[in-house]
């Protein structure tokens, strides 16, 4: 009943937007935007200023990009077999290689192993972050149909401000400067709004959706990468890592999550079939109400 108890928010901010695109109707792309640019960074900024780093840092990071790396390779390969354009392959690699472990697995995390396996998990979603604000906003980028190719995917990038709220607040936290009560206070309202705005956003995205014109079998491929094989890769990622016995169980759970919704906002904001990927969200995330308890059984 817990876990339900876990799920039930997640799917009732899906559900907000869902209703409040059908019955009132909003221009989606202006709120991702928003969420993108104003929000988001600050919510990176508080995380990098907050937390604490220390050598499982480099293992976490090596097991984050390594693992992303490994499933866009695979992604890669599946492409050329089936003969995919960019923008096949790039929404396909935004579907299957992110997973959602901040508003999803941090808190399953926190059911199955307390305050201790939180700050773990709270390490892997900072760098989970990182990852998806470079390589997430590069695929989308060189996806997008207005772009023009890796030029265009990197100038993204180094547009993004998620970057440079990341950076700035692992400067503020090295250097130890304080922020004060009032600059703090704002800080936090802004940082905890964004992850709620990206799931309605997703709400909203979804409520646009024909499932009748999505193509299936690629939407089939990404559960089965984001659900099976990525886990799968973990545990080998695991074998040798020197991590203690909890970090690895969380690496491996974590790599089960479905995918991340803010692949969504990435995939709006850049056209990059956004659709499939808030399809692939959506789906990915129910699913994960089956495949998770088998991931608890084989790991714990």
């Amino acid at each position: 009943m817990s876990f339900f108890q876990v799920l039930l928010p997640i799917f009732g901010i899906f559900a907000l937007g869902f209703i409040g695109q059908k019955k009132i109707g909003f221009e989606t792309k202006t709120i991702s935007t928003m969420a993108l640019y104003l929000m988001s960074p600050v919510l990176v900024f508080r995380t990098f200023y907050t937390t604490k780093f220390d050598v499982d840092y480099v293992y976490m990071t090596t097991y984050t990009f390594g693992l992303c790396f490994a499933l866009i390779v695979i992604v890669y390969i599946i492409a050329s077999i089936r003969k995919y354009s960019t923008v096949e392959t790039c929404s396909l690699i935004l579907a299957s290689a992110f997973m959602n472990n901040g508003n999803y697995g941090t808190p399953v995390v926190l059911l199955l192993f307390g305050a201790a396996g939180l700050d773990h998990a709270i390490i892997l979603m900072v760098i989970q972050q990182m990852v998806m604000c470079t390589v997430g906003v590069y695929y989308a980028a060189k996806g997008s149909p207005e772009g023009n190719g890796i030029r265009s995917a990197v100038r993204a990038v180094q547009r993004m401000p998620i970057v440079y709220g990341a950076l700035l607040g692992a400067v503020f936290q090295l250097f130890h400067i304080p922020l004060g009560s009032s600059v703090q206070e704002a800080v936090d309202l802004v940082a905890d709004a964004a992850i709620p705005t990206i799931m309605i956003v997703l709400g909203m995205q979804l409520a646009k959706i024909s499932v009748k014109n999505l193509a299936k079998d690629k939407l089939s491929l990404s559960l089965i990468l984001r659900l099976a094989v990525s886990p799968v890769i973990a545990y080998l990622f695991t074998l040798f890592l020197p991590v203690d016995d909890m970090m690895k169980q969380i690496m491996i759970i974590m790599a089960a999550m479905p995918t991340a919704a803010n692949t969504t906002m990435y995939a709006l904001q850049f056209n990059t079939e956004p659709d499939f990927v808030s399809s692939a969200t959506l789906i990915s995330t129910s699913l994960s109400l089956a495949t998770l308890p088998v991931i608890f059984m084989i790991v714990l």
